[in-house]
């Protein structure tokens, strides 16, 4: 249902082709904001596009966010074509595949890679939309950080661990230095959820598994609420996990037979 806080807003997503970055793309859509979002594989974009036009106003651009420079382009783009960005949501991320996470097996090239798209990329962005929301005197920034942003696991790795506490200091940062601007920076911090990036794992869950976790939509309305709040409140962090959270529980890299 289209919302008042949301209509004629425009909201650029990063990671916006699948996952949690497409759930809130379809939540804030359906609220009557204009949705960017951008990815860096063409089919992923074409797919997510086609379902948020069912959905409302959307468009998508192909991007990889380690690149400083195609990042202020895409932001001057947007800014150029609608004028303003009001939301920005950096969903984009990854990690390294398979086992070899551990300080013991990882290589720097797997550490450079990680760092150049949680934090880099998610700084760029944050970066190249700030000048605009100063302007207006108003914008909201959503960062998707991690559960291991805050409580650091073997599993998730140091590269993993390193980059998504990063994200919770850059929010804070914005909110420390940009709060008199009107502009708010929420991290959020998914427990174990069921996205394609669960195939990374050393030991990919099971369908069982993954049904038993949040969902990708759970995000989305976690999204929308922060969107919708009043400009006069910042939720400065939102940390969402399972029920069934096998953090506590144990036996995340258990494989089933």
């Amino acid at each position: 249902m289209p919302s008042a806080e949301l209509k004629a807003k425009v909201a650029w997503i990063t990671g916006g082709g699948s996952g949690i970055g497409l759930a809130g793309a379809k939540e804030l859509a359906a609220a009557g904001a204009h949705v960017v979002i951008s990815g860096h594989t063409q089919r992923t974009n074409d797919s997510a596009l086609a379902e948020l036009k069912k959905i409302g106003s959307a468009e998508a651009i192909l991007l990889e966010v380690s690149s400083q420079k195609a990042v202020a382009d895409v932001a001057a783009d947007i800014e150029k074509r609608h004028g303003r960005i009001d939301i920005l949501v950096t969903s984009a991320g990854t990690n390294i595949s398979g086992p070899r996470r551990s300080l013991k097996a990882m290589s720097t090239e797997g550490w450079d890679e990680v760092v150049r798209i949680n934090q880099d990329g998610l700084f760029y962005c944050c970066y190249a939309v700030l000048p605009g929301m100063r302007a207006r005197k108003n914008g909201l920034i959503i960062n998707i950080s991690s559960w291991a942003g805050r409580y650091a696991s073997a599993l998730t790795g140091v590269a993993y661990n390193a980059t998504k506490r990063a994200v919770i200091a850059i929010s804070e940062s914005i909110n420390m230095e940009e709060c008199m601007n009107g502009i708010r920076a929420t991290s959020i911090l998914p427990g174990e959820v069921a996205t394609p990036i669960m195939e990374k794992r050393p030991v990919p869950p099971s369908a069982e598994e993954r049904a038993r976790m949040a969902q990708a939509e759970d995000f989305g309305k976690a999204i929308l609420f922060v969107a919708t709040m009043p400009a006069r409140s910042c939720v400065n962090e939102m940390v969402i996990a399972p029920t069934w959270n096998r953090f506590y529980l144990g036996g995340l890299e258990t494989p089933k037979k």
